[in-house]
């Protein structure tokens, strides 16, 4: 009996306990083109070239996008007036918000595009939470209060749906936190989001955080208000952070394309992805996101780091001698599942990729071999050891260019 590639693998990890949260999945939220062009290494898009991003977030199932900060000048609000007017054109199956700070400035142009488009756009209200950024501003817990019940109700008799947005919540108190949260919902949020604005969280703090909250709404009679998580990466933990958030019950979670943001940037949207598909959290069309980090590394102005997890030249390639043997035995046995998943945790055909075997110092005689099977090349004994005596001589992986030279005997050893 052929098992299957799924009993070879023996999981250590704990099984996933909230795929979903009372009933809701989880989702996303894209702020590539809100948080994401607040990296002080990225070039703001062109509004066609957002659309095209825009279109794509749709096409692999991402449910929510910040189009921007309107508050930020005429320059900002004309160019999220044009996103949520393509959004209604095209009927994309994504739903727009903006962020807004706790002032008319800020929250009177987003109601403005609003009804110039005839369409809602949820307000994503912030305020800054913790005790140091309220101690820096001069703010007082019952200023906050004050200004967020006033621009909550504002926004919801406008029609507008409002996630009520904790700046640096990672680091507030609990008390506090808890009369911003009872007072946002009493006043008509349907949301509150938990921002680990500065990077501090671990994962074990981000569950514990949420945990909090889901309790302090179920308190007050509002547990079926959602829960939003929005990290930063500051510690290398913004992915973490994300998928124990959403274990413990959030249901809405922010990344970015390529993890673009604020200082160094949030989490990184396609391996969010990868990873809630793994968890059997949600079900993207991971097809589209090669295509989609592309659109976004030529319209920003990024590169793809070679190693970056999924997406990267390198995450499904490999000239270690061990491991292209093992691979190369398995497509052997007509097993490509195997193939995918001997030397890999994500199966590279979910993102239309494939194991690629180069050939360089660290190879074996197979990745040879399997080179010139998959250029047409016959399998000459001369010829793989001339291809192997000359890797075995370099510093680096050899390029295709050079590969076909010395198979073709063309280039000297």
């Amino acid at each position: 009996m052929t098992p299957n590639s799924r009993t070879l693998i023996h999981d250590w990890n704990p099984a996933s306990a909230a795929s979903t949260r009372e009933g809701r999945p989880v989702t996303f939220d894209d702020e590539s083109l809100r948080d994401g062009l607040q990296s002080p290494s990225v070039s703001d898009p062109a509004p066609g070239h957002k659309i095209r991003l825009l279109h794509l977030m749709a096409e692999i199932g991402i449910a929510a996008a910040d189009l921007g900060l309107p508050g930020a000048g005429p320059r900002a609000a004309a160019g999220v007036e044009e996103l949520l007017r393509e959004i209604e054109r095209s009927r994309l199956p994504i739903a727009p918000n903006c962020a807004a700070r706790t002032t008319d400035e800020d929250l009177v142009p987003i109601l403005e595009i609003m009804a110039r488009v005839g369409r809602p756009l949820e307000v994503m209200l912030f305020v800054g939470s913790s005790p140091i950024r309220r101690h820096v501003e001069e703010w007082s817990l019952d200023d906050l209060l004050r200004r967020s019940e006033r621009c909550i109700a504002l926004a919801v008799r406008h029609g507008a749906p409002v996630t009520f947005v904790t700046e640096d919540t990672t680091r507030s108190q609990p008390d506090d936190l808890r009369r911003l949260y009872q007072a946002a919902v009493r006043a008509g949020a349907s949301r509150v989001c938990l921002a680990d604005t500065a990077g501090f969280a671990t994962p074990a703090g981000a569950a514990r955080l949420v945990g909090f909250v889901a309790q302090a709404l179920a308190d007050c009679g509002s547990g079926h208000v959602g829960i939003d998580w929005h990290g930063h990466n500051d510690r290398g933990l913004a992915l973490a952070n994300a998928l124990a958030a959403a274990e413990a019950g959030a249901d809405r979670l922010h990344a970015t394309v390529l993890g673009i943001g604020e200082r160094v940037g949030n989490p990184p949207m396609e391996q969010l992805l990868v990873n809630a598909r793994l968890l059997g959290w949600a079900s993207p069309d991971l097809g589209r996101i090669m295509e989609y980090v592309a659109c976004a590394s030529q319209i920003l102005g990024i590169e793809v780091p070679p190693g970056a997890p999924i997406v990267g030249r390198d995450a499904f390639r490999t000239s270690t001698g061990v491991h292209a043997a093992a691979i190369v035995k398995a497509k052997a046995m007509g097993r490509t599942d195997l193939a995918d998943l001997v030397y890999s945790a994500i199966p590279a055909a979910w993102l239309h990729r494939q194991q690629e075997i180069d050939v360089g110092p660290m190879s074996g005689a197979s990745n040879v071999r399997h080179w010139l099977v998959v250029h047409s090349y016959p399998l000459d004994a001369a010829v793989v050891e001339r291809i192997y005596a000359a890797a075995k001589q370099a510093d680096r992986t050899l390029t295709d260019g050079e590969l076909h030279g010395l198979a073709s005997g063309d280039m000297p050893t």
